[in-house]
C-alpha cells in the first residue's frame, strides 16, 4: 500500500486549516485527493482554485452535464471518486 505523508486535520493550522475549513464546509470532510496535497498547501489551494473553475465558472455546459463527465471518466479509470 502507498504511504504519503499528509498534515492531519487536527494539525492544521493558518492557510491550511482555512483550506480544510472550507473542505469541510464543502463537503462534509475533507476529501483524500485534498489531503494528500496537504505538505503542500500552496498546490492545494492552486489545485481547488482549477477544480472550482472547471465545475463552478460560466461555461457552455451545465453543471449537472459537468458531473456526469466526471462521473464518466471516474468510472472509466475505475476510480473511486
Amino acid at each position: 500500500m502507498a504511504w504519503i505523508r499528509r498534515v492531519e486535520i487536527t494539525d492544521a493550522t493558518g492557510a491550511l486549516k482555512q483550506d480544510f475549513d472550507a473542505a469541510i464546509a464543502r463537503a462534509g470532510r475533507v476529501w483524500n485527493i485534498v489531503h494528500v496535497m496537504s505538505v503542500n498547501p500552496p498546490i492545494l489551494r492552486a489545485s481547488m482554485e482549477l477544480y472550482k473553475a472547471i465545475m463552478h465558472a460560466p461555461s457552455p455546459i451545465t453543471r449537472r452535464q459537468r458531473e456526469l463527465v466526471a462521473t464518466v471518466v471516474s468510472a472509466t479509470l475505475a476510480c473511486h471518486y
